[in-house]
């Protein structure tokens, strides 16, 4: 895949031996003097040290630097670990001849876990060393920790007359439900935005893209989304400009490719599977119905199992959390394959029919309530046998 290099956007990623020798683990990306940046952050309440420091620095200053480290977390570790986190900070500080708060650190693994400063100290200035515009492709395999494969997305686009980048690089396989938003998103477009219109951008994208994908319904400690918009293309975009939809559009469509490859890259995850949910009273209604079949672990593995057990659809949207349903209107499809009709078995449906559907690698079930306009998509994947093995063995 070609991965086009974003001006105004360096990246390097280093084999520091954080938790494992021989591996990319710290990635540095630095920020050109006029990019401006807007970022989201779970909602999980035990959120890790980095986090902290992170949202903390992004109130204070401008970013110039991002910090990622992987294999260890730096969740659950108290002011311990936030001092650790200031102190890469203050390292890249000290490298790179910029303030702390400048800095803005991100990190995924083990939670409860400290690192060690040692191998920040050595390797932060090789990588201040090795920034190049190139390096999408080495950091988005820096930032992988059970990712089986590296994640990004990249598009050019005629804006105002000039051709324009977005390029982007995710992390996430497990401990996969962002509420925001162990997932990581970093996404950079050489286009000037107003820091208004990123802020409030970076919001409404994450929400179309990466709140929209659920692998085991767990939200991370450490999840982070960056949008960064250097400007050195030139091309000066706001909101009221006629082309700014047709941006925006492109950019979801790197958001929604990079939560996407989470989910094909589940832990385990032999079934992409797409859940929408029409006719719902509400928007809010149709996400809860959705997430709550997404949620299934009797869905799940019948997903894995190619097995059309449909009344585990059924059951799962009939205690979703929502206000009203009237079981009567919902109607069931597993691809074009009516399962339910009005609540009940579809006359036409035939076993031989839903296992053919189940059978493939991409599967889409569609829900109408019957009760409204309102409407949602979730992305998730199945529950396999390698899904407990990989999470029992995290550890080890």
């Amino acid at each position: 895949m070609s991965l086009f290099p974003v001006a105004g956007f360096r990246l390097a990623a280093e084999c520091a031996g954080i938790k494992k020798a021989n591996r990319r683990d710290l990635v540095l990306m630095a920020l050109g003097e006029s990019s401006r940046t807007a970022a989201v952050f779970t909602q999980n309440r035990f959120c890790a040290a980095p986090v902290v420091i992170a949202k903390r620095h992004l109130s204070q200053a401008r970013p110039k630097y991002l910090l990622v480290n992987t294999g260890v977390a730096n969740a659950g570790t108290g002011v311990e670990g936030e001092n650790r986190a200031l102190q890469t900070c203050q390292l890249v500080a000290e490298a790179a001849g910029c303030q702390p708060e400048e800095v803005l650190p991100f990190s995924t693994g083990v939670i409860g876990e400290l690192f060690e400063l040692a191998p920040f100290s050595t390797h932060i200035p090789l990588a201040l060393k090795g920034l190049d515009e190139q390096q999408w492709a080495q950091a988005a395999e820096g930032i992988m920790t059970t990712d089986t494969r590296p994640k990004a997305a990249s598009r050019q686009v005629l804006i105002k007359g000039q051709r324009v980048t977005i390029t982007g690089i995710s992390k996430g396989a497990g401990m996969i439900k962002p509420n925001m938003a162990t997932m990581l998103a970093f996404i950079a477009t050489d286009v000037a935005l107003p820091q208004a219109l990123l802020d409030e951008w970076v919001v409404k994208l994450a929400d179309a893209s990466f709140n929209r994908i659920t692998i085991d319904g767990d939200t991370s400690t450490n999840d982070a989304c960056v949008l960064v918009a250097t400007g050195e293309s030139g091309v000066d975009l706001h909101a009221t400009d006629a082309e700014a939809e047709s941006f925006y559009q492109a950019l979801e469509a790197v958001f929604v490719e990079l939560a996407q490859a989470i989910v094909r890259d589940g832990e385990g995850a032999t079934k992409f599977v797409t859940i929408e949910v029409k006719g719902a009273a509400t928007a809010a209604d149709a996400r809860t119905v959705a997430e709550t079949v997404a949620h299934s672990p009797l869905v799940k593995t019948a997903l894995f199992a190619s097995d059309p057990n449909w009344g585990r659809i059924l059951a799962a949207v009939g205690r979703a959390p929502i206000n009203h349903l009237e079981v009567d209107k919902v109607s069931i499809w597993l691809g074009d394959v009516a399962i339910v009709e009005q609540g009940s078995v579809a006359t036409s449906y035939t076993e031989e029919q839903g296992a053919a559907v189940m059978a493939q690698a991409d599967i889409l079930i569609t829900i109408t309530l019957g009760e409204g306009e309102g409407q949602s998509t979730v992305w998730t994947c199945d529950y396999s046998y390698d899904y407990v093995k990989i999470n029992a063995e995290y550890r080890s």
